[in-house]
């Protein structure tokens, strides 16, 4: 089968945002063997829409549509379709009545114009979307596939595996693809493929590399005539990947880093509070997402004054001596946040984001450290890179300092 992923809104020729929808979507179709052949953008309008989508529809099975199916004038992906199939939308009595339950429910009264999102034509089926007002359209025409979902990152995901993915799994057969995720910290890209290179040449199951915002993605990837035997390739693979990268695999698919950690600490019945200093809060941000924070996060303390960091407990000459850019003061917040917040584990995150953040130190240096008990260890990085990504790495690189330490 071959498909073709459409976003649809000016908004993305403005460049106002960015399209990561067709990113997300087209990391997903070859798990059902589906070869995707274009990614297209246009604007919101109808005549422009129309030739899109009939050019995309002419050439390929499957045509993946985001965008354009709000209430709004210029939300034009079902006018689009009815135009380009020549058949006219009417309004359904029972998606109306969905419509107006939904706004009633939260104590408004629906505008008249959403009641376009309760349109259909003769070959369109309704995508339900329980986290928003935007039903989305199957369109089955002359054996060809159109699917229209909201432009909203996480609507149009929620659409995406409860409404798309069974009635691809009905349609797509003849064999079975299954996809694993391997996530590594600890080596860049290059470094790991040269590790695995012998294995990447493999072409049942394939492997890949991908360089990710949470480290290296290896990307196992099996066909077979059914799942058992989809599921055998990919394990045994695995299992050598595995003995080969030993702990630079922290998590496998869905699992985030995070939440990894928060796992151990469970298990270990430890506690963890951190200190930051020129990140902004981003390691704690990351450690509240984490699924069960609750449960192992004590919480954390954020600033780069030295007066505030001395009242929590770091000792004010050794931050006059060494700095707060330094290994010394980065194992001296680890070791003070366990203190003052009552954990087993501290955990510190010291960060130059820019030139004046801490004057006289380069933009890019990290430090971060971990007290687990007393046992404290600590680490140096320096990046060129923007503020956000120095404080981002900064947390991630400290988080895998501590998932090391829970190792050991």
């Amino acid at each position: 089968m071959k498909a073709e992923i459409l976003s649809i809104g000016t908004e993305l020729l403005l460049g106002q945002i960015i399209d990561t929808n067709a990113a997300w979507l087209a990391q997903q179709l070859p798990d059902f063997g589906i070869d995707l052949y274009f990614i297209s953008q246009v604007g919101d309008n109808r005549q422009r829409l129309t030739e899109t989508i009939k050019r995309a529809h002419d050439r390929s099975d499957l045509v993946i549509c985001t965008g354009g199916l709000g209430p709004t004038e210029d939300d034009l992906t079902r006018e689009a379709i009815s135009d380009m199939l020549g058949e006219p939308m009417e309004v359904q009595p029972d998606l109306e009545k969905a419509l107006r339950s939904y706004f009633g429910g939260r104590g408004m009264e629906m505008p008249e114009r959403n009641v376009k999102q309760a349109t259909l034509i003769r070959s369109a089926q309704t995508l339900d979307n329980p986290v928003g007002t935007a039903p989305g359209w199957w369109v089955e025409h002359h054996g060809r596939f159109i699917a229209c979902m909201p432009g909203v990152p996480h609507e149009m995901k929620t659409m995406w595996q409860n409404q798309v993915v069974p009635r691809l799994r009905e349609r797509v057969t003849g064999s079975f693809i299954l996809s694993r995720t391997l996530k590594i910290l600890g080596k860049g890209e290059s470094a790991v493929e040269e590790m695995v290179q012998d294995y990447i040449r493999s072409t049942n199951p394939t492997l890949a590399t991908y360089a990710k915002n949470d480290g290296i993605h290896l990307r196992l990837t099996s066909k077979a005539a059914d799942e058992v035997t989809a599921r055998d390739l990919i394990f045994e693979l695995e299992i050598k990947l595995r003995e080969r990268l030993g702990t630079l695999i922290y998590g496998q698919d869905d699992e985030t880093l995070e939440g990894v950690i928060g796992g151990m600490l469970q298990d270990r019945s430890l506690f963890l509070s951190v200190m930051e200093a020129g990140t902004g809060g981003v390691l704690s941000a990351l450690l509240n997402d984490a699924p069960q924070s609750p449960r192992f996060f004590r919480g954390g303390l954020v600033s780069q004054q030295p007066e505030v960091l001395t009242g929590w407990g770091v000792d004010a000459e050794l931050l006059e001596t060494h700095s707060i850019m330094s290994k010394e003061a980065a194992e001296a917040m680890a070791t003070a946040a366990r203190q003052t917040l009552g954990t087993e584990v501290g955990l510190a995150v010291c960060a130059a984001p820019r030139k004046d953040t801490f004057p006289g130190k380069p933009a890019g240096q990290i430090f971060m450290a971990v007290d687990l008990r007393g046992s404290v260890k600590s680490a140096e990085l320096n990046y060129r890179s923007n503020p956000s990504e120095i404080k981002r790495l900064g947390s991630v690189f400290g988080l895998n300092l501590l998932r090391r330490s829970l190792l050991k």
